[in-house]
């Protein structure tokens, strides 16, 4: 079964790259470069701790990570004067090729930050990271940089959620569990070895990424192993235990909006290579019902994901790379 050779092949723990001297000699000897985004919103909270670290271990000591770049979407508070501290780029993301129009969203921001890296290898990792540690960044660009084969790594790791003042150990990923993998086992069970589809910690071979469309909002991560499983396959593909991130939990009307653009793009993708047949539009507005007292309202909100061309097919993309 190919999920079972996969995952012995393909499947990796963040120890198997610990050996940073080698991480950096491989580097070299391949003349490679990598660059490392984050894309940020209002999280004075954890960037401090996430710059300090990386900056620290993953340059100053151990010089594997030759570029880190923010990519911030209007935050109000102290993110962009923590990046300035410690003298790492921070660009709007309204402001990265303006000529392309603006969209919101994660997603958006991934997609533009191709246009300012200057890697060959693209590294993102969340802002939002408790318990950061270097094994977030090495971890994930050591089977592309030790592998030739190896074209994007995912991270998967435990979850802790947050039960009143309890941290629980295990309970976090919700939506990947039941939303994207029920529908990776309908429609794509190859894609089922991904133990978390949805983490945001991944990197690509730059020459992957900026082959491949990107949806703007929470359904990247699931287009990006869609797009990439159809175009090259599987074996392309790997993962990496990093074993336990902590992070703010969301908030179950906020997961239930996330699913809502994700199958958005699940649904996008499926009739466009033609495996389902959908006649009408996809419905882009998110209902939310509330009820008091026998009372009930509907609250309507336009939530609505947007295909980015590869980034490759940018004109001012393609002048800058040359």
């Amino acid at each position: 079964m190919q999920i079972k050779k996969w995952l012995k092949s393909n499947s990796f723990h963040y120890k198997d790259f610990e050996d940073i001297d080698e991480l950096v000699k491989l580097k070299e000897e391949q003349n490679l470069s990598i660059s490392l985004g984050i894309p940020t919103k209002n999280v004075e909270q954890t960037l401090e701790q996430i710059l300090f670290t990386i900056q620290n271990y993953l340059q100053e000591q151990y010089p594997l990570v030759d570029e880190i770049v923010i990519i911030d979407a209007h935050s109000t508070d102290g993110t962009a004067e923590i990046a300035k501290n410690h003298n790492v780029p921070l660009y709007l993301e309204d402001d990265i090729l303006p000529e392309v129009g603006q969209q919101r969203g994660k997603g958006e921001a991934l997609w533009k930050s191709l246009a300012v890296l200057k890697g060959d290898i693209i590294a993102w990792i969340d802002s939002d990271i408790r318990n950061i540690d270097p094994r977030f960044v090495y971890g994930i660009v050591g089977p592309i940089i030790k592998n030739k084969k190896i074209d994007y790594v995912k991270a998967h790791y435990r979850r802790p959620i947050q039960v009143g003042e309890a941290l629980n150990q295990t309970g976090g990923g919700r939506v990947t569990e039941l939303v994207i993998r029920p529908i990776f086992n309908l429609f794509y069970p190859e894609l089922a070895a991904f133990a978390q589809p949805l983490s945001g910690e991944y990197a690509g071979r730059r020459s992957l990424l900026e082959a491949i469309p990107f949806y703007t909002g929470y359904a990247v991560e699931t287009g990006l192993l869609v797009e990439i499983f159809k175009r090259h396959g599987l074996d392309v593909m790997a993962q990496v235990d990093l074993e336990e991130r902590i992070h703010e939990n969301q908030s179950i009307m906020a997961l239930g909006k996330m699913s809502f653009e994700i199958q958005q793009g699940v649904f996008e993708l499926l009739r466009e290579y033609k495996m389902i047949s959908i006649e009408e539009d996809i419905n882009t507005v998110y209902r939310v019902i509330s009820c008091s007292e026998g009372v009930c309202e509907v609250n309507a909100e336009e939530v609505k994901i947007v295909k980015r061309t590869p980034m490759i097919e940018i004109p001012m993309y393609r002048e800058s790379r040359r």
